[in-house]
Parts: C-alpha cells; sequence; structure tokens
C-alpha cells in the first residue's frame, strides 16, 4: 500500500511514519511537507534510508503542488492521510489567515485529488476541539455537534464539513479521526508538556493560563497512531471516530507534576492572562473507536509523561535548534505583556 502522509514532519505525522515502517512492513509512505516552523526534518532524522520511505517538499495550500502530485510518484496512491495542519491556539488568535489557506484550503486540494482518482481511500486528522467546550461532566461522542470556539478549531471543523461533503456528494471513500490532546516525543515547544518541560529546565517561569483549572483529556501520541492506523485499515467510509486517553487532568496539576520533576520546585509557575474564549473542558468517549475498531489506549499518563519528560531532557540536540528565531519571537510576542 502507498500512503501519501501531509504533514509527515510534525509532531503526530513523523511519529505516525516512524510507526508504520515499523509495524506495517508492506506499506510505502510518501511524507509531503512544506516544512513550516513546526515541520522539522529532524523529526525522522533516525529514519534509515528506506525504498519504503520518500519525502517531497510542498504546500497543501498551493494546488498546483497538489494536483501534481500523482504525476510525482511512480505508482498509484492508495490512501492520503492527512495531517497537515495550523494547530496552535495562540497562533490562530494572533493570524487567523495561516489556518484558513492550510486547514481549509489544504483540505479542500486534497480531496480534489482523491476525488479525482477513485479508490484512494482519504483519512482526515482532526480534533476534539472542534465540539467546543465542556462543562465539568459528559463527553464529545462523535454525534456531539461541532460548536468550534477558536479560529483553529474553526478551521479544522470546516475542513470535517468538507471532508464529510466530499464522501456524500461525489462517493469518496473518507473516514475522520477527533482525538484529545496528544503529548510524547518530538512536539514541538510551544504546546504546553514541552513547553513547561524546557522552561523548568532553564529555570524560566511556566506561564499558566488563568487559574490553571481548565481540564484536557491526553492521549500518548504512540496510542493515537495506532488507532489511526486501525482507523485506516478498518474505519467505515463515510465514519468518525474518536480517540481519547481515559485521562482527564487540570493543566496546573501537570505543570506542578513538571515543575516538581524537572527543577525541584513549584516556585517557576506563574499565572497569567487567560487566553480569549479559552474552552474550560475537554474529554472524548472512544466506546465506537473500541466497539468497531478494537482500539483502546495502552500508555497511562502516569506513565507516559515521565517518560516523556525523560525524552526532552535527554535529547537537547532535537530541541535546543528549535528555541531560537521565529519561535522566540512568538514566545516573546505572546507571553510577554501577559
Amino acid at each position: 500500500m502507498l500512503v501519501a502522509v501531509t504533514g509527515g514532519c510534525g509532531f503526530i505525522g513523523s511519529n505516525f511514519i516512524r510507526h508504520v515502517l515499523k509495524e506495517r512492513p508492506a506499506w510505502h509512505i510518501v511524507n509531503v511537507d512544506a516544512l513550516t516552523y513546526a515541520g522539522n526534518f529532524g523529526n525522522l532524522a533516525d529514519i534509515p534510508k528506506s525504498p519504503r520511505y520518500q519525502f517531497l517538499k510542498g504546500d497543501i495550500g498551493d494546488l498546483k503542488f497538489v494536483s501534481s502530485l500523482s504525476k510525482r510518484l511512480d505508482r498509484k496512491l492508495d490512501a492520503i492521510v492527512n495531517f497537515a495542519a495550523e494547530s496552535h491556539v495562540d497562533r490562530s488568535v494572533l493570524g487567523p489567515g495561516a489556518f484558513v489557506r492550510t486547514n481549509i484550503t489544504g483540505t479542500f486540494n486534497l480531496l480534489e485529488v482523491a476525488r479525482q482518482a477513485p479508490g484512494i481511500r482519504f483519512l482526515q486528522i482532526s480534533t476534539d476541539e472542534v465540539y467546543g467546550s465542556l462543562g465539568d461532566t459528559g463527553k464529545f461522542a462523535e454525534t456531539t455537534p461541532l460548536a468550534p470556539s477558536s479560529p483553529y478549531s474553526a478551521s479544522k471543523a470546516s475542513a470535517d464539513l468538507l471532508v464529510h461533503a466530499y464522501y456524500h456528494t461525489f462517493g469518496v471513500d473518507a473516514v475522520i479521526t477527533r482525538c484529545s490532546n496528544n503529548y510524547g516525543p518530538y512536539q514541538f515547544p510551544e504546546k504546553l508538556i514541552p513547553l513547561m518541560i524546557l522552561n523548568a529546565r532553564s529555570g524560566k517561569e511556566l506561564p499558566v493560563y488563568g487559574t490553571g483549572r481548565n481540564v484536557r483529556d491526553w492521549i500518548h501520541v504512540e496510542d493515537h497512531c495506532r488507532g489511526i492506523v486501525a482507523a485506516l485499515e478498518r474505519g467505515k467510509s463515510g465514519e468518525i471516530y474518536n480517540f481519547g486517553g481515559n485521562s482527564e487532568r487540570a493543566n496546573i496539576g501537570i505543570v506542578e507534576h513538571i515543575a516538581e520533576r524537572v527543577s525541584g520546585t513549584r516556585t517557576l509557575i506563574r499565572f497569567v492572562k487567560d487566553r480569549p474564549g479559552h474552552d474550560w473542558r475537554y474529554a472524548m468517549d472512544a466506546d465506537k473507536a473500541a466497539l468497531e475498531l478494537g482500539w483502546e489506549p495502552d500508555i497511562a499518563f502516569d506513565e507516559g509523561i515521565d517518560r516523556t519528560i525523560e525524552w526532552y531532557l535527554a535529547n537537547e540536540v532535537w530541541w535546543r535548534p528549535i528555541l531560537t528565531g521565529e519561535y522566540q519571537r512568538f514566545y516573546e510576542q505572546w507571553y510577554g505583556g501577559r
């Protein structure tokens, strides 16, 4: 099977490629990535050269490039797995335009490829944030109405609706997966867990929005990758599958744990002005994935978070070059006045 993985140099995409090359020896991967700030070629530096893997630099927002994708390959694509996305809520507040271009227009361009080449399975990697915010009880099911509350989540919800329309109108073999917060190795350090690990290691303040009581359900990226493979292999066309880690945690609890493990003190924690439209709680009902795909998470959060901390502390050669230039400018712009 030949699978195009868009955004394969990002956090989840690179972990997915690594997982597939190990666990599916008959699969061939074409990694399509524009190598923007979060697309790090170093995420896959440890992958040995293989006839089963090739890289194509390109932007899914560029229709001309996407339209030529099939011509660049020596055989017909069997599937497209679309990880490519602008995904950071804070950045979507500062500049929504990039999110519309990549997350909506980019998905449209890829769907056109799938529409014009019947037989391609299209897997859209989405997010729990399309459902909006929960109160203190309940979980998101696949039938929960969409109620996105940030430019990021609105762009992902729009993309999901396009995928559904292409399935319904054009018969594209499409599946959507939605997942709770991922964590693990190779995550760009603007996200909560790596940000706190690296700040604590450097003795920098740990900025926590509001009271820090907002709750997220966390899933290790390895569990998510197993779910994506299951959806690609066994998911029913036109269906949506939720993945979650059954590991709800308040943000402040995670930050306190990291602070104590890395720096031995909580004194670095600083509460800052909450971000606009900050959702209160996310939690996923993944019963459908268990029933139809035979998938459940394996890695408990307490184990996974400590493994993640150890990985970042042991891999300075990976993250040190990132903490300069564009990332530093964003960090100072976003947190400097809070």
